[in-house]
């Protein structure tokens, strides 16, 4: 007989590993792109930041400097800046380790501010990884169509080959 409190621990563990999974490669994504958006601020081509979550400090620091904090706002697109000559560039990063990734997992307050910025003449696209295996620079103007583009509201990897961006050297050459 199959007991149901060993079923729920058994979940509730494998829960927990996923989450610590996807934290590690949400980690692994963001120092990809930092060191790519070093490489291009050292080669004078583009100054990028990944913008900052809005925080509220609730209570003290505790004797690590740890404390604990809330949200204040709606998360924005993940990096803005500019390239050289002026442009300004606006994109959100997203990494999967399936095989398609939802349009969904851009926020509704993300989309809105890719929508003006895109209006305003900034260069926008989602920077999506797929399992750290295949990189892509997908234009916000295609992404937040997909239905139209793809039939469906995911992209797959084949959906979106001519956006492929190389990974060489420890660098996202998405420039």
């Amino acid at each position: 007989m199959i007991d149901m409190a060993d079923v729920m621990d058994a979940q509730h563990y494998r829960a927990i590993v996923i989450g610590r999974q996807n934290k590690a490669a949400g980690e692994e994504w963001e120092r990809i792109l930092e060191v790519s958006c070093q490489h291009y601020r050292l080669t004078g081509e583009a100054e990028i930041e990944k913008t900052p979550e809005p925080m509220k400090q609730l209570g003290p620091k505790d004797r690590q400097g740890k404390f604990t904090a809330c949200y204040t706002k709606k998360a924005q697109p993940d990096y803005k800046g500019t390239l050289k000559g002026g442009r300004s560039v606006v994109f959100e990063a997203k990494h999967t380790s399936g095989d398609r990734l939802e349009q969904s997992v851009v926020t509704d307050d993300q989309r809105k501010r890719l929508d003006r910025h895109m209006a305003l003449g900034a260069e926008c696209f989602v920077m999506v990884s797929f399992g750290f295996r295949e990189f892509f620079k997908v234009p916000w103007a295609i992404f937040r169509a997909m239905k139209e583009h793809y039939g469906r509201k995911y992209i797959k990897p084949e959906d979106v080959q001519e956006y492929k961006v190389k990974y060489i050297g420890g660098v996202l050459r998405f420039l």
